[in-house]
Formats: structure tokens, C-alpha cells, sequence
């Protein structure tokens, strides 16, 4: 967790029974509306990662997006977006992954990365895990390395964080929800 965990912790906003009856959503409105809590945010991942000689932040659509770019711009990094399937104009590459009723796909640009680039990748929010491991797959298939994967939120209750580790990835939360909080 970050110095700024709790903090932070405490701006976002929980709905409940949304987007379905037994659901606490996490919103993260409120925190990118305010200037000082989205600041100690983006600090929060400065701090991490400043010194770890990244090549690009690698974001997922679209969330993922709010905070990876300010992060590449102030580590003075490229910046990468990992889309839903169908989005991105170029030769695409992409990753289908299980959804609790389905499945979905996300892509990258095949010339994203060179071999060996050192790649955060970043989320708001992990649950279940399956679309950050699909775009860590994604960046190791096109030469990329994945040096670990951030997020904002972590709800450790649905697994996701660790099942990212168990394959192999670090994981980094600024803060995490329980279910009953």
C-alpha cells in the first residue's frame, strides 16, 4: 500500500447495490475530483516506480487510462493503451479472456513495444484478475516485460491479486476494499 493508502482510501466513494443488488461499486469520481487526493494518487505511483527505469506504462481501457498517462508523463515514459477489442486502427494483437458470463478480448498495437521493454502495467481496479492477466499476456507475446502490475483498488475478497501472482506478476494496490466495507 502507499503512504497515501488510506487517505485515499477514504475519497472513493462506495455505491451500493450498483451495478446489481449485493454489489458495492467503487467509484472513483470522487477522487479524480479532487485536485489533492488525485495528486497524492499519481505521487503514490511516482514514488513506486521512479526509479525502476521503465520504458512505457501499459494502461487498460479505459480507467486505466486516467492514471497511466499523468504516470508516463511525469516518469518520462511512452504510454501504451490496452483496448477493448475493436478500438485501436493498427495491426492488432489481442487476448481473450473468461468473464463471470462470457468472454471479452483486449488488443494492442503489434509494434507497441521492443523486445525486452520494461512495462508497467496499470488498472483502477482488480477483482477477478482476468483482464489484467490478459494484458500482461498480450505485452509478454509482443517482446515486452511486465515488471509489475498497479492498481488503484484491489478487492482481494474476489482473488484477482493473487491469481496474478500466482502467475507470476507482482501487484501493487494503493489501497483495498473488503466486502463489507
Amino acid at each position: 500500500m502507499s503512504i497515501y493508502g488510506d487517505y485515499i482510501k477514504s475519497v472513493i466513494r462506495t455505491v451500493p447495490d450498483w451495478p446489481e443488488p449485493g454489489v458495492n461499486f467503487r467509484d472513483i469520481t470522487p477522487l479524480l475530483q479532487n485536485s489533492a487526493a488525485f495528486r497524492k494518487l499519481i505521487d503514490s505511483f511516482v514514488h513506486r516506480y521512479q526509479e525502476m527505469n521503465l520504458d512505457a506504462i501499459a494502461s487498460i481501457d479505459a480507467r486505466g487510462f486516467i492514471i497511466g498517462a499523468p504516470l508516463a508523463y511525469e516518469l518520462g515514459c511512452s504510454f501504451v493503451p490496452v483496448r477493448k477489442k475493436g478500438k485501436l486502427p493498427f495491426k492488432t494483437i489481442s487476448e481473450t479472456y473468461t468473464l463471470e458470463y462470457g468472454h471479452s478480448e483486449v488488443e494492442l498495437h503489434s509494434d507497441a513495444f521492443q523486445k525486452n521493454d520494461r512495462i508497467l502495467l496499470m488498472d483502477d481496479l482488480i477483482a477477478t484478475g482476468g483482464t489484467m492477466l490478459a494484458a500482461a499476456n498480450l505485452i509478454q507475446r509482443s517482446g515486452g516485460q511486465v515488471v509489475e502490475t498497479a492498481t488503484i483498488i484491489d478487492l482481494p475478497e474476489l482473488g484477482g491479486a493473487q491469481k496474478i501472482r500466482d502467475a507470476g506478476f507482482g501487484v501493487f494496490a494503493v489501497c483495498s476494499f473488503t466486502e463489507d466495507e
